[in-house]
């Protein structure tokens, strides 16, 4: 088994029913979901042996936290337990022109309080090949700042791979403080993953001719931006998601890896999605490339497995993506009818 670890907060989910919104609704749906934990939950519908690694309460919605990942095969052996409470966030589904909404209660969570005494990273990396985080997880505190950056000191140590996708939150931090913090921790990161807006917001590296809002997307834009990172923090990799928004329910969705070695880019095909649930689309895009270069695909036939992984995410409720390598290489084939399969 090939043994990845991913590092990072999960949280409760609380959604109202449909397209009600916060103040319209009288019940919530209660769920599970985080960045690092949605990769792992991927990992192993792909086949891998991933572990997540967390701070989580020794309480019973800490427990149906581990639960819910254990349940699709992720090893939860390695989280440190302690703290008082899990992390929540509501989500609000956006319709049309009206966009999706997102409420953290976060605050004073077992990982933001956690200490670096509370993780032993050698026992932890023994016997990985991958380790993988987003920059949501130094942006919760200061001390899980200072955690991820001895985690990344000790992957690379090692010789392990580590990936991170910059997911910038504005309601955790500033972007000063972000490419402060970022700035160091990403000169040990080997797989750089970032979106239309990732690289503006941490490091302050913008794509010409691209308008997000608008949806227009410049590709030379993106190769200089992934150039820029390259230079900057020297990374092999970077992967960059192109989301073209038409509304709140219809996109179109592509992405492009470049390879710094000989420095080639590989861009996917694009898929026009009707979104049932946009929420975990990057995690399941890092979660498709990370599955990808560990099986030895070439860079064209990665980016692809990448994109097409995350467009069937997109059809998904809740942050897991419950997708297996054969519906993934179906699309990718090119099955995209949604004809009834019997």
């Amino acid at each position: 088994m090939k043994k990845v670890v991913c590092f990072g907060e999960v949280m409760l989910r609380l959604a109202p029913e449909g397209y009600l919104r916060f103040l319209q609704t009288d019940k919530f749906e209660a769920t599970f979901g985080g960045a690092e934990a949605n990769v792992s939950v991927s990992l192993a519908n792909y086949g891998l042996d991933p572990y997540f690694v967390s701070k989580l309460p020794k309480n019973p919605i800490g427990e149906a936290c581990l639960n819910s990942m254990r349940y699709f095969g992720v090893n939860t052996s390695l989280c440190s337990r302690g703290g008082p409470r899990v992390g929540i966030y509501y989500c609000e589904k956006g319709a049309s022109m009206r966009p999706s909404k997102v409420v953290y209660d976060r605050a004073g969570s077992s990982i933001s309080l956690a200490e670096t005494t509370d993780f032993n990273w050698d026992e932890i990396f023994e016997d990985a090949i991958w380790f993988h985080f987003t920059g949501i997880t130094p942006a919760v505190s200061d001390n899980a700042a200072a955690i991820t950056l001895e985690a990344v000191k000790a992957a690379k140590a090692k010789g392990i791979t580590v990936s991170c996708d910059l997911n910038y939150r504005k309601n955790l931090w500033s972007k000063e403080k972000a490419g402060q913090v970022m700035g160091e921790i990403v000169k040990y990161v080997d797989v750089l993953i970032a979106n239309e807006e990732d690289s503006a917001d941490v490091f302050g590296i913008h794509a010409d001719s691209t308008d997000i809002e608008s949806g227009k997307l410049s590709d030379e834009g993106y190769k200089s931006v992934a150039r820029q990172l390259v230079e900057r923090f020297g990374c092999k990799y970077v992967g960059i998601t192109l989301r073209e928004s038409i509304s709140a329910n219809d996109n179109n969705w592509s992405g492009l890896l470049y390879d710094a070695k000989d420095d080639s880019f590989f861009k996917s095909k694009k898929y026009s999605i009707r979104i049932v649930d946009r929420v975990g689309g990057g995690d399941s895009f890092g979660a498709g490339l990370i599955y990808s270069m560990i099986e030895g695909y070439d860079n064209q036939s990665a980016i692809e497995y990448a994109v097409a992984a995350s467009a069937l995410k997109h059809t998904i409720e809740g942050d897991y993506n419950r997708v297996t390598v054969d519906e993934v290489k179906a699309l990718m084939g090119g099955s995209v009818s949604g004809r009834v399969q019997r």
